[in-house]
């Protein structure tokens, strides 16, 4: 006997949409939110490039099967979160750490007068060796692995106002030397997200006084005992991972850290 066939499903209701890709299991967080993390997945697994233009609103709504305002909402947060750049006129693009308003948002020191620029980079040295075990528990390494050290001083109008040490994974930064670094033209971040395909996401700090020792005086031509303002920074990429400590030494003589509070 001839059975009938399946009828067809309705459409979804606009008050109960739905990502495409986010079909299995029930759904705990905002919809906005689910796209968000769709979004961060792309931008994770390279699908968008830093730099590179992300499809439209409309497009992105097809696809996730959800309103445009919904897609919009998730956009607003990665542009917030410093992840997606939005420009007038012409879309919105992955950012980059080459963005003269992003590459220097982790560098918080700013001199006394005048506006915050770059600074001069002289690297001291760019070596691998094991991870020492604090450094190995904050990068989330195995007692043992291959880290990378890289350490350098920054100057601005010829003296040096900060001193760096600088712990990254090994594995990720293979090929990474005290010569590349010093001729990449652009922020250090700018070399990890182009050159080795790591991009940092965000940052925990954590700041204490500190009074300089004597090589850290010497390279900072500072007398020894001067104070300094010592800020360890762990940064994190994509699924919140570990990939940088840094230590860095600041003479704020005539400098001080900055930050805004929202």
């Amino acid at each position: 006997m001839p059975v009938d066939p399946p009828e067809a499903a309705p459409p979804a209701e606009r008050g109960s949409e739905r990502p495409a890709a986010a079909q299995e299991g029930p759904a705990f967080s905002p919809l906005y939110q689910q796209i968000k993390a769709l979004l961060v997945k792309s931008l994770q697994g390279g699908e968008w490039r830093p730099g590179e233009a992300i499809p439209s609103e409309m497009e992105l709504a097809v696809r996730y099967r959800v309103s445009q305002g919904t897609v919009r909402k998730a956009i607003d947060e990665l542009a917030t979160d410093n992840l997606l750049v939005r420009r007038q006129g012409r879309g919105t693009f992955v950012a980059t750490h080459a963005e003269e308003n992003i590459q220097y948002r982790f560098l918080r020191l700013a001199p006394d007068e005048g506006p915050p620029t770059g600074m001069a980079r002289h690297f001291l040295d760019c070596r691998r060796m094991r991870a020492p075990a604090d450094v190995a528990r904050a990068l989330a390494l195995k007692a043992g692995d291959p880290a990378v050290q890289v350490r350098r001083t920054l100057s601005r109008q010829g003296r040096p106002v900060v001193l760096d040490e600088i712990w990254l994974p090994a594995a990720p930064f293979k090929g990474l030397t005290a010569e590349r670094l010093s001729q990449y033209a652009g922020p250090m971040y700018g070399l990890f997200e182009t050159e080795f395909g790591v991009r940092m996401i965000r940052a925990e700090e954590k700041i204490r006084a500190v009074a300089a020792d004597a090589a850290t005086a010497v390279l900072l031509q500072v007398p020894e005992g001067a104070p300094l303002l010592s800020v360890e920074r762990l940064a994190h990429t994509y699924g919140d991972a570990p990939v940088e400590l840094r230590r860095g030494l600041y003479n704020t003589e005539s400098h001080y850290y900055r930050n805004e509070l929202n």
